[in-house]
């Protein structure tokens, strides 16, 4: 029978990297040009909602659990001018997932208990925020899949 400590790492990690595979999937037909296209002018391109989850995730559980260091720019993630290439921005993002792959599989079962206290967060442990980003990459994929349908549709 596995611990408590195992089968929280061991369901995180299934959920973060099927949600990962699922932007990949997403991603996949979309061409750089349709990658930093917003269809609505009220949204994000899927390039910025990429840029936002690398930077969240880098963010919250790389510096905040991981210790990486990492220093977040919130507002360039939405603005950024230069529009890197998709392989490039999913370089990061696979980056950012494999760090928190790591992250998952290195907290002891007291570490997940650990207050956490970081700007924005809204978790009081460890735990919470890791499962809280979990939540809020899903979130993202939801808007991606509809950015997808949009981007298809108008081709």
């Amino acid at each position: 029978m596995a611990d408590l400590k195992e089968t929280i790492a061991s369901s995180l990690t299934a959920r973060y990297k099927k949600l990962g595979g699922m932007v990949h999937e997403l991603a996949a037909p979309l061409s750089d040009e349709q990658f930093w296209a917003k269809p609505f002018a009220f949204g994000n391109s899927f390039g910025n909602l990429l840029l936002h989850l690398t930077g969240n995730l880098n963010y919250y559980i790389g510096a905040q659990i991981a210790g990486t260091g990492y220093v977040r720019d919130r507002p360039l993630e939405f603005s950024e001018a230069t529009r890197p290439s998709k392989a490039e921005v999913f370089k990061k993002f696979d980056e950012a997932i494999e760090m928190v792959l790591g992250a998952i599989n290195s907290q002891s079962p007291e570490d997940w208990s650990k207050e956490y206290t970081a700007v924005g967060a809204d978790a009081h442990d460890r735990f919470g925020m890791v499962l809280s980003c979990a939540t809020h990459l899903h979130h993202h994929v939801g808007q991606m899949m509809y950015l997808g349908f949009e981007l298809k549709r108008k081709v």
